[in-house]
């Protein structure tokens, strides 16, 4: 969970009645964290309370489904996030038709912050991302890092 993770969330909720976080193992991502620990790391940082966080597995557009959502929110930082985004685009399309994905930017002070990247600053460097994630989260990658 980045800022610009946040920030999307906020702007999300400024449109939609309700936002659900959906969040998913995904081992091909490598996470840190297991996905327990993301969940109480993004719910600690929702102060809306029309943004609720939820597991998953499978598919996003059978969970979408599930939900009885109709739209899939995606964060887009740059050009190069542009072609993933979009070939993940028509393929939920294609598994459902029902189901429209809207792109959000984040502030512009967001855009080069990635989990990847503060995963690495955190490992050689943990008091100097503070000011692109959550604390608790800066405190989280500490002690993955062993730096406390």
């Amino acid at each position: 969970m980045t800022n610009g993770h946040l920030d999307i969330l906020h702007r999300a909720a400024h449109i939609f009645d309700k936002v659900i976080v959906g969040v998913a193992p995904n081992l091909a991502k490598s996470p840190l964290f297991t996905v327990e620990e993301r969940i109480e790391l993004i719910e600690q940082n929702l102060t809306d309370p029309n943004i609720v966080v939820t597991l998953f597995e499978g598919l996003v557009v059978d969970f979408a489904r599930a939900q009885n959502a109709t739209v899939l929110i995606r964060g887009l930082r740059a050009v190069s996030d542009f072609e993933f985004e979009f070939q993940m685009t028509q393929m939920n399309r294609d598994l459902d038709p029902g189901i429209e994905t809207i792109f959000l930017m984040p502030s512009a002070s967001y855009f080069f912050t990635s989990s990847t990247l503060m995963k690495q600053v955190s490992l050689y460097d943990p008091e100097r991302i503070g000011k692109f994630v959550p604390l608790n989260v800066a405190a989280s990658l500490k002690r993955k890092f062993n730096h406390d």
